[in-house]
């Protein structure tokens, strides 16, 4: 492992966790299923649906639908709240792979696309990825986001659509700021992903940063969760 990789590894490991009214249980470990699942491609109608809540308080903040409205040389996938609000699109360059962003507080344009679950779904397997990103889809792409993307096992888990067994994987971000008073930005995520329905099944995020020339004060952002109510 090379030196900065290490380092990075050790910062964000220490980045501090959000506690408050909402914690996720972990599922129940399970041997790696053989054969290993087959990842279920895109196709147009296919849909999620989640419930958003804050960590802190564990109250509901909205509850989101996720459907495939395109596959073509990008797959365009629509969000909406089931009130009707629009939100942004999430666009991936191919299947796994997304280029523009939209499950973070701001829309984020990655290029090179990031992977959204990992490249192999083995428990042995790990990497950090390198790239930069915009805010919203303008302007170039200059700012670092370094990701490493490490595989903790496969669960059994239990969320309101039913029962899963998942891939748990690790999601460790170091990403320089739009804002050059924000210094040591890092957010952590845990994702249980499905392959037989091509999507996640729970995911929480937690983040923080700290103000250039203010030590030791570190700032938590805000941290979320999401739990799969039902799909097709």
């Amino acid at each position: 492992m090379n030196p900065s990789r290490r380092i990075f590894i050790a910062s964000a490991a220490l980045a501090p966790v959000a506690c408050g009214g909402l914690s996720y249980e972990h599922g129940t470990p399970v041997t790696q299923p053989k054969p290993l699942p087959t990842i279920r491609p895109p196709q147009v109608g296919q849909e999620w649906t989640y419930v958003k809540k804050n960590v802190f308080d564990g109250k509901t903040l909205e509850l989101i639908n996720e459907r495939v409205k395109s596959v073509g040389s990008t797959i365009v996938i629509e969000r909406n709240t089931v009130d009707g609000y629009r939100l942004p699109d999430e666009i991936q360059s191919s299947w796994g792979m997304v280029s523009l962003d939209p499950q973070w507080p701001r829309l984020l344009s990655f290029s090179p696309a990031l992977p959204l679950w990992p490249e192999k779904l083995s428990v042995t397997w790990s990497k950090q990825f390198i790239t930069k990103y915009s805010i919203g889809g303008y302007g170039d792409s200059g700012m670092n986001w370094q990701q490493y993307m490490s595989v903790h096992g496969w669960e059994k888990i239990s969320v309101p659509a039913g029962e899963f067994v998942a891939l748990r994987f690790q999601n460790l971000i170091n990403y320089e700021s739009d804002d050059p008073n924000k210094v040591d930005c890092i957010r952590k995520e845990t994702i249980w992903f499905v392959p037989e329905i091509g999507r996640w099944v729970a995911r929480e995020t937690s983040g923080s940063y700290q103000i250039q020339g203010q030590i030791g004060a570190v700032i938590l952002e805000g941290s979320y969760q999401w739990q799969l109510t039902s799909y097709k």
